[in-house]
């Protein structure tokens, strides 16, 4: 049996694989990444982390997980496990380039006993993909030189220290020796294992994010039904969930991010009609135009002081991948305001925005002073202390508060109207 010097390799050290490598670091095994970007790299390698993910700036400081270029060392690898991105094309087609560029650069680094483990976020038939490419690109057969298992992660960002140990991990095999080797992998970090074949557990992952997003659709489209019938969402709310014991409505918001927003996307690739899946798609993707455009029927955007507070894609992260934010800022300058602040305290000056250009980050302070909207597109802590003052300072500055940030329980509001808060 080959020796090895690891006992795991994370191929992808971004919001999945880092917490995932610092977790087994932190229950003694030992562990190393490999990423081809240089800034994650540098920083994880100076004991720093590249992102905002509480309860790892101790762990990452240790220096003891290390991050490298060179896939010539998975050879000293015992367990390799993938986390790199799976996003969906824009034909709603799920786009297999990272993961068909790792398996290119790890094939001739395999060893015999090694475990592959999939953990991206994968279309169903991706892992039987995975092992019919080691079949047809390598000498070894899975079952009986290496291992293969699917094991997805479930995490929810910010709160990855806690869950990877709590969450369930499912374990999806389909040979006796991959499923007990997986299994001796996981169970340091949880005794909670679940196991099952390929198929279901990529289903399971997929189950998860879609069920969260239709959810909220059906949140966001009785919004939407209530605001065009002249009710307020929050009062249907309140008094339809109060002592129901049948079912529980969710709050309105803007839902994206990097699972909710694609995952539905590698089950409706293979779906050749409309289904519920693309209508939440689409309902959630109008919610930008619905803030914009219901605004307007209370009050003018052209030539006005707007803000939006709010960048990234959901509360206290600092990451904007498919963030509805920036498709929001695109429908207010289409009105003509005479400017746009935006504020985001867990992102840098300026932001970055491939779309958008580069934009000013302001101060929560500053970028509320003498506007006349204020959108709050993300419900960060912090926004509620800054609106309340508004109510002096600035009574009659409409504000759109779909996450209901203020407790005033509407989404359309002028400032004054949180005098009774404040």
């Amino acid at each position: 049996m080959t020796s090895f010097k690891y006992d795991v390799c994370i191929i992808g050290t971004g919001h999945v694989g880092l917490p995932l490598g610092l977790s087994f670091i932190e229950v003694g095994l030992t562990a190393i990444g490999i990423d081809r970007d240089v800034y994650l790299r540098e920083t994880i390698n100076s004991g720093k982390m590249p992102f905002y993910e509480p309860g790892y700036d101790t762990l990452i400081s240790s220096l003891k997980f290390q991050v490298y270029d060179n896939f010539e060392i998975i050879k000293k690898a015992k367990n390799i496990i993938i986390t790199v991105g799976t996003p969906l094309n824009n034909h709603i087609e799920t786009d297999l380039r990272q993961i068909q560029q790792v398996l290119e650069s790890l094939g001739n680094q395999l060893t015999v006993g090694q475990l592959i483990c999939l953990r991206s976020t994968v279309a169903p038939k991706t892992t039987r993909f995975v092992r019919r490419w080691i079949k047809h690109h390598t000498s070894l057969k899975v079952g009986k030189d290496i291992r293969l298992a699917f094991c997805p992660e479930r995490i929810v960002e910010g709160n990855a220290y806690k869950e990877l140990r709590t969450l369930p991990q499912i374990i999806g095999t389909e040979d006796k020796k991959s499923q007990k080797m997986a299994k001796l992998l996981f169970k340091v970090l949880t005794p909670d294992l679940l196991f099952t074949n390929y198929i279901t557990a990529e289903l399971v992952k997929l189950s998860n994010n879609i069920t969260r997003y239709v959810h909220f659709a059906l949140a966001n489209q009785l919004a939407l039904v209530a605001d065009d019938l002249g009710a307020n969402i929050y009062e249907i709310l309140e008094l339809a969930n109060y002592k129901y014991p049948r079912n529980h409505l969710d709050k309105p918001g803007l839902t994206g991010g990097t699972c909710l927003r694609k995952d539905f996307g590698m089950i409706n690739e293979n779906v050749p009609y409309s289904d519920m899946f693309l209508s939440a798609w689409k309902i959630h993707e109008y919610m930008p135009t619905f803030l914009v455009k219901h605004l307007l029927k209370r009050t003018k955007i052209r030539g006005k002081v707007i803000t939006i507070l709010g960048y990234t894609f959901k509360a206290d992260t600092d990451d904007m991948r498919d963030s509805l934010a920036p498709k929001l800022y695109r429908y207010i300058m289409r009105e003509l305001p005479t400017e746009v602040r935006i504020s985001d305290h867990y992102l840098s000056d300026p932001i970055k925005d491939e779309h958008n250009g580069k934009l000013r980050n302001w101060s929560i302070e500053k970028s509320i002073v003498n506007v006349d909207c204020i959108f709050v597109a993300v419900n960060h802590t912090g926004y509620r202390e800054a609106l309340y003052p508004l109510a002096k300072q600035n009574p009659n500055t409409w504000i759109v508060d779909i996450w209901n940030v203020s407790n005033i329980n509407q989404i359309f509001y002028q400032a004054s109207a949180l005098r009774a808060l404040s």
